[in-house]
């Protein structure tokens, strides 16, 4: 077809042939197909009229509606300029994802269009049949934002994420009066950030409510102790930097409770869990742990500070059954200590170590393994280059040795930010020495799972201590005392140097 043809062919499904007006502005022609209400008309009017489109084969009105709703935003929109049974389903589609990536046309940062877009979308759904609305606006009046949510938040809907970004307003009030009674019995999760949350007593109890998430949200104590009781399906909370929070407490009447996260809640000092099912818990900082025995207890992960020295202490003893354990170290002072304590039921570790000033004794960790007979994948990644006088080509080059102590479980291990730390090589030999099951090994040169030199070539990897030495002295490190230890059986893997880096 020439290009200088005014009009495209499209060929339905059932082989028949349909014309468009190639129109400047088409939602099927352009990514701004979000607006094409404003340019098109809204369904009254054009379901009396001729919508530009192709026909389609016959199938029961609830199989379209059915097929529309798994559309995402945008080809949902374009589908409903070409068909009547689209547009028609166009009016009550389900899922209404409007934030700046769904809505925004490629380039363009102008935050108008994003309203213009979802006051066209809003005008045209009649609010019925709503079960996921995210709406993520930015420099959003709230009288525009009230009024979209007065027409999506109706009995029914399941999933509400509401997150307020206006950076001259802080903590727009979320409207209590769209909670309903219909409203709070059909909504499974609720997600709301930046904006302030005042939850009464009065509000009355979300029946299904089993996910809640609250991100930099203004809520008292008080009133979030009255929206956990009033859910008592709720099974996952997850709060994050949310500063009023002195003491987290989480009632026993929660008997489906099984996920507390918390992240960047500053004033946070108590964390106090009674419910029986908790199996997974995130945090940061060091708030005391009031948790009970914790037998349920399979995920721990830890932010903070000592923590590694701390798990090995405290943890075997009230969380006996720990299944994974993810530790963050921002600084360790003090060496893993050798403790008869036991993770029994331990199967993955990871320890994430940025080194303070102090020099830390890698070697100690072997601590972790002698405690756990059962571990299968071990993940430690170091954010720190060895001093002069802490390699292994050091002063006391010979490599310490512990007793044999086979493990039997132990498959795989990947070290990031490996060096020529002596704690590291001598962590790494003990390991090829005793984990009879071994099956890979990585160790990645590399500084920091998390830095890396962006693919196209901009920027470099940060290099702690003497970057190009190091690169030379680790090589050695692992040609000199590693590779001749390394069974046959076991994949091993060393990921070099950055080579544009360390040139």
């Amino acid at each position: 077809m020439a290009q200088g043809d005014d009009h495209r062919k499209i060929i339905a499904p059932n082989g028949s042939v349909a014309s468009a007006n190639k129109r400047k502005g088409s939602p099927c022609q352009q990514d701004g197909d979000p607006y094409f209400l404003k340019k098109n008309g809204d369904g009254d009017s054009q379901a009396g009229g001729t919508t530009m489109g192709c026909s389609l084969p016959y199938l029961p009105e609830d199989i379209w509606h059915h097929v529309h709703s798994l559309m995402p935003l945008r080809d949902a929109a374009r589908a409903a300029c070409l068909s009547h049974a689209f547009l028609r389903s166009w009016r009550c589609y389900p899922n209404l994802t409007f934030n700046e990536d769904a809505l925004r046309p490629e380039g363009c940062r102008y935050s108008g269009r994003f309203k213009d877009a979802v006051d066209c979308i809003m005008r045209n759904h009649s609010g019925i049949g709503v079960k996921i609305l995210e709406l993520r606006p930015f420099c959003i009046a709230y009288d525009n934002l009230k009024r979209w949510l007065r027409v999506a938040v109706k009995p029914g809907i399941e999933e509400l994420n509401l997150t307020i970004w206006h950076p001259l307003k802080e903590n727009c009030k979320f409207p209590r009066s769209l909670l309903s009674d219909g409203v709070r019995n059909s909504l499974r999760c609720l997600k709301l950030g930046r904006c302030t949350f005042q939850p009464t007593a009065e509000l009355g109890p979300f029946l299904n409510l089993t996910s809640l998430r609250l991100t930099h949200v203004r809520i008292t104590e008080d009133e979030l102790q009255g929206l956990l009781s009033n859910s008592l399906a709720l099974e996952k909370l997850e709060l994050i930097g949310c500063k009023g929070i002195i003491c987290l407490r989480i009632p026993c009447e929660l008997q489906h409770f099984s996920c507390l996260r918390t992240s960047g809640c500053m004033s946070l000092k108590l964390i106090e869990c009674k419910a029986p099912n908790l199996s997974t818990l995130v945090f940061c900082g060091k708030p005391k742990l009031l948790l009970g025995e914790a037998l349920q207890m399979k995920t721990l992960r830890i932010s903070r500070s000592g923590v590694i020295c701390y798990a090995r202490t405290e943890l075997p003893s009230i969380m006996p059954n720990l299944d994974t354990l993810y530790l963050c170290s921002s600084d360790e002072v003090v060496d893993t200590p050798m403790l008869p304590t036991r993770f029994l039921c331990l199967k993955h570790l990871t320890i994430y170590l940025i080194s303070g000033p102090s020099p830390y004794d890698y070697f100690s960790l072997v601590s972790f393994l002698e405690a756990s007979p059962s571990l299968e994948t071990l993940s430690l990644d170091v954010l720190k280059k060895p001093m002069d006088n802490e390699t292994v080509f050091g002063q006391f080059p010979h490599l310490r040795q512990m007793t044999e102590d086979r493990h039997c479980h132990l498959k795989n291990v990947k070290i990031t930010g490996f060096s020529s730390a002596k704690g590291l090589v001598e962590l790494t030999c003990y390991i090829l020495k005793n984990a009879v099951s071994l099956e890979f090994l990585t160790l990645d040169t590399n500084c920091g799972s998390t830095s890396r030199c962006s693919d196209n070539g901009i920027g470099r990897c940060p290099s702690k201590g003497n970057g190009l030495r190091e690169a030379c002295r680790v090589l050695r490190a692992i040609r000199t005392y590693i590779e001749n230890k390394v069974p046959e059986r076991v994949k091993f893997t060393v990921v070099d140097p950055c080579s544009r880096c360390h040139k």
